[in-house]
């Protein structure tokens, strides 16, 4: 049985809620090597073939001379295989999420199979090979669960029978599986003392850290592992991880730790791709400040419950190694954002795009309604105030809304009016004490509780930046394509987006340009299956360098143009007339740029040339350089804020 079968047996065998809660995920072996080859063995082969070659050129004076001079040839040879055999018997390798061990038994494998490289080499030289004792009591462990603990102990033993039997040397005295004492089942993360003080639990000292720790992303921490857990969380890690940073972000930092502190040589972890930003990338921040990442692959396909998600793999040490790998090409520098070109991890927020970005509003209950209610909301007579109910209720538009087609919801939004005022408006206030207040009162948040009948993030500065504004623009926080639609005032763009208070053709070609898709690529994060890009107003948009007005020019109506007439063929593309139900299902913006026909191309061109000619860069300028000229630019403009 190939022990790395425990793995899947493992996840499986857990209830789907205890599985996301402990992150537990299968990885495969594949995966697994390419970390455990570059951190872990990487170094290792490197040194043996200098040895190798040391124990080689002295064999061959051996077989050159005679007597003692000949022996002492060899005795040198042996000396030196044996000496980095012994090397290889004393790593100490330690997974501080192993679950069912996949991480430390295919680390076992190589190295037992380096050293009986090691052993025949010996033999070929013509001295004596030897029996491997690189054994499973260089493994160590961490695990909460008692299930995966027991897993983990048994997988790396019969792994270590199997590859004895398989390379004939049999199998080992009673006890037939020996102790594994190293794997711990505890919290990596927290501990508490005798006195009910927080502290970080000890990690064994290794020479190397590997693994894959859970993902589960920040806004998912407090649901599965409790508000007790979470608030120790981030009172003990504060200032070092963000809170509501991924989970595997703590790993992250504990290893980094241990690198600092000498308690570690080489860490190698793997986590969804959204390290590179955001909250996230700020552990890897620290890493650089501490260290040096001499091996990452940034965005490498992974299967995850069937669904195909992007990974990122890690390597950093304390600044030692000096070769460094990303995605497989020698590359001088890697820098936080997981790149070795241009280090966008420096770009600076920009005050002058402060209050035009927001995240839609959050209801965190159910105040959207279908069109049949909403109607008849809308149809109900004026309120006791001389009021309609349009005031309060609103179409509402979500991410899938702006890349599909609409749902035809509604939403009822009070905004920041208080209680008396919303009570007014009857119809809308029922149906929210009726559907909403039971929610609410079960929720432990005092903010959401006292002011129950608004939505829970009913972001003010955003309706304040909208205020007099006939139209904004608005994109999916997470979607495959970077699309900007208009949007009027009367619809309320929910949390799923992002909303502008632009209302000029310019910005809008601008927010569209190849120029800024780029930057937005760069500088968000990813999320959901597909891993699709996430848009952040901090990242994304208040660190993106427009064209200076002066240095636009002529060139304002030309993007201007160029971006209705994009806006234009894509709504005639959208809405074409005497189209079916049927046809109309299929024309999406996803389907739109899914099959980017010639005229869509053309439009896009037309729009990028203008943009790029507003900053005065060729049309054909590599992206590669378009980032570094953005990048340059945040930071001259940066830089002229400070004075």
């Amino acid at each position: 049985m190939e022990p790395a079968i425990f793995g899947t047996l493992f996840e499986r065998s857990l209830d789907p809620a205890q599985r996301a809660r402990l992150g537990a995920h299968y990885t495969g072996r594949e995966d697994i090597l390419a970390i455990v080859e570059p951190v872990l063995m990487a170094p290792l082969r490197r040194e043996w073939e200098a040895v190798r070659e040391k124990a080689e050129a002295e064999a061959n004076k051996a077989r050159a001379l005679s007597g003692r001079a000949a022996a002492n040839a060899l005795r040198r040879a042996e000396a030196l295989s044996l000496g980095f055999a012994e090397k290889l018997r004393g790593m100490r390798v330690l997974d501080p999420a192993c679950g069912s061990g996949n991480f430390l038994y295919v680390s076992l494998k190589e190295l037992l199979d380096l050293e009986k490289e090691v052993s025949s080499f010996m033999g070929m030289v013509g001295l004596t090979p030897f029996f491997p004792e690189v054994s499973p009591e260089q493994l160590y462990g961490i695990e909460t669960s008692p299930y995966a603990h027991e897993l983990a102990q048994v997988a790396v033993w019969i792994g270590y029978l199997q590859w004895m039997h398989d390379n004939g040397f049999g199998t080992r005295c009673e006890p037939i599986l020996g102790p594994m004492t190293n794997i711990k089942e505890m919290d990596a993360l927290i501990v508490r003392d005798e006195n009910g003080g927080l502290r970080e639990p000890e990690w064994p000292e290794a020479d190397v850290i590997i693994g894959n720790p859970p993902f589960l992303g920040g806004n998912r921490i407090r649901s599965e592992l409790g508000s007790e857990y979470v608030e120790d969380l981030f009172e003990l890690y504060k200032g070092r991880v963000p809170a509501f940073a991924d989970l595997v972000c703590y790993w992250f930092e504990r290893a980094r730790e241990q690198a600092e502190a000498g308690e570690a040589v080489r860490c190698g972890l793997l986590a969804t791709n959204s390290i590179r930003g955001g909250a996230n990338r700020r552990v890897i921040e620290r890493i650089k400040d501490t260290g040096d990442i001499f091996f990452a692959e940034s965005d490498r396909p992974w299967i995850l419950n069937g669904a195909a998600v992007r990974v990122s793999m890690v390597g950093f040490d304390d600044g030692t190694e000096a070769e460094k790998v990303l995605d497989g090409v020698p590359a001088t520098a890697i820098h936080a954002n997981l790149t070795s070109t241009a280090d966008l991890s420096t770009a600076r927020r920009l005050p002058e795009n402060f209050d035009i970005c927001f995240m839609g509003p959050s209801p965190k209950a159910p105040f959207d309604i279908d069109a049949e209610t909403g109607q008849a909301m809308l149809n109900a007579p004026v309120n006791v105030n001389g009021r309609p109910n349009s005031d309060v209720v609103r179409p509402v538009a979500s991410a899938v809304d702006i890349v599909r087609r609409s749902r035809r919801k509604w939403t009822i939004d009070f905004g920041m009016m208080p209680f008396e005022e919303a009570s007014l408006y009857e119809l809308p206030f029922e149906y929210v004490r009726e559907h909403v207040l039971p929610i609410r009162s079960q929720n432990r948040r005092d903010d959401f509780q006292g002011q129950w009948w608004r939505y829970a993030r009913p972001r003010p500065e955003m309706r304040a930046a909208l205020e007099g504004k006939a139209r904004f623009v608005t994109t999916p926080a997470v979607a495959k394509y970077r699309v900007f639609v208009w949007m009027t005032p009367e619809v309320l763009c929910n949390q799923g987006t992002l909303v502008f208070a632009l209302e000029d053709d310019y910005s809008f070609g601008i927010l569209q340009s190849r120029a800024h898709d780029l930057w937005a690529l760069r500088m968000g994060t990813f999320l959901g299956v597909g891993n699709d890009p996430r848009y952040t107003p901090t990242t994304c948009f208040e660190t993106f360098p427009f064209p200076e007005p002066g240095e636009a020019g002529e060139q304002r109506v030309e993007i201007s143009a160029a971006a209705k007439r994009l806006d234009e063929l894509r709504r005639n593309w959208l809405n074409p007339e005497n189209a079916n139900a049927a046809e109309l299902k299929k024309r999406t913006l996803t389907n739109l740029y899914n099959a980017r026909p010639t005229w869509l191309a053309n439009a896009h061109a037309r729009l990028d040339a203008a943009v790029y000619a507003a900053y005065g860069w060729p049309a054909d300028l590599a992206d590669e350089e378009v980032l570094k000229n953005l990048l340059a630019l945040n930071l001259e403009r940066a830089a002229s804020e400070d004075g």
